[in-house]
């Protein structure tokens, strides 16, 4: 019956401790403050610039690659390396090997972006191998191969509910893309289309950064934030929460928070946010976490729960 009790509580006390009120509209950034920051291995190369990570819920770890397009590597959530993949990209026609974009479809399946000529990659991960990317099946997010230059996708997230995606360009236009992406060898279709753009700029951002659903965080389940997103912007340093109408629900300043490049976002099931940040000249890129400040509320709900536990061990031993 304790332990029964306890695990109710304790859930309790999670949910109310990461959003609160708010849950049924936002996820209220403004609560959150930094819980961790980690080294991300640098191994020759492949995490020295991490441009993209996203959150494998079957697997509770996080997968990040860099945009030097080596490869992808697989750590714990706290930044501890699990395996790594290596990008063959032979025959793409890339120029640059921007992997900037990055999302997990769950099994062990990833899509990476490259980000000029705005392509969308997706592969199974297999730890110590290498991929050849243009074996494997593929689409074009906008219908077009013609490279945008250094200002193109920066960013992909896919809906756990629907399979929708999601996709920001970065500027010269700034674009919110949404839709659907049908991958095939060769080549497959994308009904991609924008959702928003803004010539110079876009939800007050100066530039778009990466893009992140929150359909998979359990506690919003049910409730109308489980639709929205999260906009980071490197340029802007700043993070923000938007309704699908593009309204602004919550923001968090990011200046304080390192001076590397924040590149990348990702949530898991718990609602804790992971970003990534590249290496700068510091000499590892970095994994930073962060999750709200409870409520006081939340406090009250773990001293009544600390006190129903006592009650019922004195009972026991009664």
């Amino acid at each position: 019956m304790a332990t029964t009790l306890l695990k109710a509580l304790l859930a309790a006390a999670a949910c109310a401790a990461t959003f609160g009120a708010q849950a049924t509209g936002s996820i209220n950034l403004g609560s959150y403050v930094p819980a961790g920051s980690y080294a991300i291995p640098a191994l020759g190369g492949l995490g020295l610039e991490a441009s993209a990570v996203t959150y494998a819920r079957d697997r509770g770890t996080l997968f990040v690659v860099g945009d030097e397009g080596l490869g992808v590597m697989e750590l714990s959530r706290t930044g501890s390396l699990i395996g790594t993949m290596s990008f063959d990209w032979a025959g793409t026609g890339s120029t640059h090997n921007d992997a900037e974009g990055l999302a997990y479809l769950g099994g062990g399946t990833l899509v990476v972006v490259d980000e000029r000529p705005q392509i969308a990659y997706r592969f199974s991960f297999a730890d110590g191998g290498s991929v050849l990317l243009n074996n494997q099946p593929k689409v074009a997010i906008t219908g077009s191969t013609a490279s945008v230059g250094n200002a193109g996708t920066e960013g992909i997230s896919v809906d756990p509910r629907d399979g929708r995606f999601f996709t920001v360009k970065q500027d010269n236009p700034a674009r919110l893309l949404g839709g659907t992406l049908s991958f095939a060898v060769g080549g497959g279709t994308s009904t991609m289309t924008t959702l928003f753009e803004g010539a110079t700029s876009l939800f007050g951002l100066a530039s778009l950064s990466d893009v992140q659903t929150l359909g998979g965080v359990d506690a919003l389940a049910g409730h109308a934030a489980a639709d929205n997103l999260l906009i980071l912007s490197l340029d802007s340093k700043r993070l923000i929460e938007i309704d699908r109408a593009g309204n602004t629900l919550s923001s968090l300043d990011l200046s304080g928070l390192t001076t590397q490049a924040l590149e990348g976002v990702t949530i898991d099931e718990l609602g804790t946010i992971y970003l990534v940040a590249e290496d700068s000249g510091s000499g590892n890129s970095r994994l930073f976490v962060l999750t709200p400040v409870p409520e006081p509320g939340t406090y009250a709900l773990m001293l009544s729960g600390l006190l129903a536990l006592g009650w019922a061990a004195h009972r026991r031993r009664d």
